[in-house]
């Protein structure tokens, strides 16, 4: 999620004219790696707004004509900065409606980060059961995961999700204490929907993207009585680190899966 490129600050200017981006007298001035093509400097402006929370998750965004007036460039330039950014499900194009800020709340996104699928089609009932919920200060290792500082606050979340009545995934969630100031047991409690879609419409944090190393392990006697299986059971072991706008970490995430009737599906192309 990093880059090397170098980073430079410019005053962007499309191809056949000589203005800057930036509306009346004003001039936008964006950091953006040296020598980006223009449409990725666009997507990077766009990208602060949505950060910014200029536009909120399900929002529709500025036609591309509008964008287009507003950054003092070519429409056909807008069109290919959203083209990415519809790529990286970060917008969603609606045929006759308009282009709208992507969210969680979407069935069809609701579970984009779910990976564990069942081994027979079917619709699954999940149950969610918070175990804990408190602020802590964080590790020198969960600082570093979160880009935070050693004892910055962090929301520690505990909870074992259930399918068809079988606890199946053991998940530890390290939060940024200050996004998430004010989350507690009993609101991740009463709220029966995805993880994600919580946080996008309580704090305003939208996960893009994310990180994950997966490996085998054998349960340990906490893992194994919370999921109701012997001591030494193979489990699939995840960590995430999920990413809000501009690669900036928001979770770290521990799951632990039982796949004795499940298994973890990735798309590769």
């Amino acid at each position: 999620m990093t880059t090397n490129s170098p980073q430079a600050t410019v005053q962007i200017q499309d191809e056949p004219h000589s203005g800057a981006i930036g509306s009346g007298a004003g001039t936008t001035v964006v950091t953006t790696p040296a020598f980006s093509p223009l449409y990725q400097q666009i997507k990077t402006l766009i990208l602060q707004s949505l950060q910014g929370g200029e536009w909120k998750p399900g929002d529709v965004i500025p036609s591309e004509q509008d964008l287009a007036l507003r950054f003092k460039v070519s429409q056909g330039t807008v069109r290919k900065a959203i083209d990415e950014l519809a790529a990286d499900n970060l917008v969603v194009r609606r045929q006759g409606k308009g282009t709208f800020v992507a969210t969680h709340a979407e069935r069809h996104t609701q579970y984009r980060f779910l990976r564990l699928q069942p081994d027979f089609a079917g619709e699954q009932r999940v149950e969610r059961t918070i175990i804990d919920c408190k602020r802590l200060r964080a590790s020198a290792e969960i600082a570093r995961l979160l880009g935070l500082r050693s004892a910055d606050p962090v929301v520690f979340i505990r909870r074992v999700l259930a399918f068809q009545g079988i606890p199946t995934i053991l998940d530890d969630v390290w939060l940024p204490g200050n996004p998430f100031k004010g989350l507690t047991r009993d609101a991740l409690a009463a709220d029966q929907g995805p993880m994600y879609a919580f946080f996008e419409s309580a704090f305003g944090v939208r996960m893009v993207s994310a990180e994950e190393k997966i490996k085998a392990i054998a349960a340990t006697p906490e893992a194994a009585t919370l999921l109701r299986i012997q001591e030494g059971h193979p489990l699939l072991s995840v960590e995430r680190v999920a990413f809000t706008y501009n690669n900036v970490p928001m979770e770290l995430r521990r799951g632990l899966y039982l796949t004795d009737a499940h298994h973890y599906k990735n798309e590769l192309s």
